[in-house]
């Protein structure tokens, strides 16, 4: 995204947060590690070191290729359709990432005691 003067149509920076968690996993009771941001519908998934890894087939799914970490202090984008490499983006509609009192991982209550064991390294 070298260009920043043209509209990208994988970026909608008006559309906000599909909810604060993972979309997949809070309907299938699961749990994620960390949480990321669709660029382009603003779909919520966890990442890859989560155990469902949602916010990849997402990607692959729809071929929304942009996402933007929904950790707090973070804002970096990834791009699926590259080389999977960082890259740039504008800032995206509010809020940037999930509420500072959710933990991660997460949500509390359906993590488990030996949640390092699951997690994709």
């Amino acid at each position: 995204m070298d260009d920043q003067s043209q509209p990208n149509p994988a970026i909608d920076p008006a559309v906000p947060p599909s909810g604060t968690g993972c979309v997949e996993c809070e309907s299938s009771a699961g749990w994620w590690f960390h949480l990321r941001r669709c660029a382009a519908c603003g779909h919520v998934g966890c990442c890859d070191s989560s155990p469902s890894r949602h916010a990849t087939a997402h990607a692959a799914e729809t071929g929304h290729p942009l996402i933007q970490s929904f950790e707090p202090g973070e804002s970096w984008f990834w791009d699926y359709s590259s080389d999977q490499l960082y890259a740039d983006g504008p800032a995206l509609a509010e809020p940037h990432a999930h509420p500072l009192d959710q933990p991660a991982p997460g949500p509390e209550g359906r993590v488990p005691a030996d949640w390092t064991a699951h997690l994709h390294r």
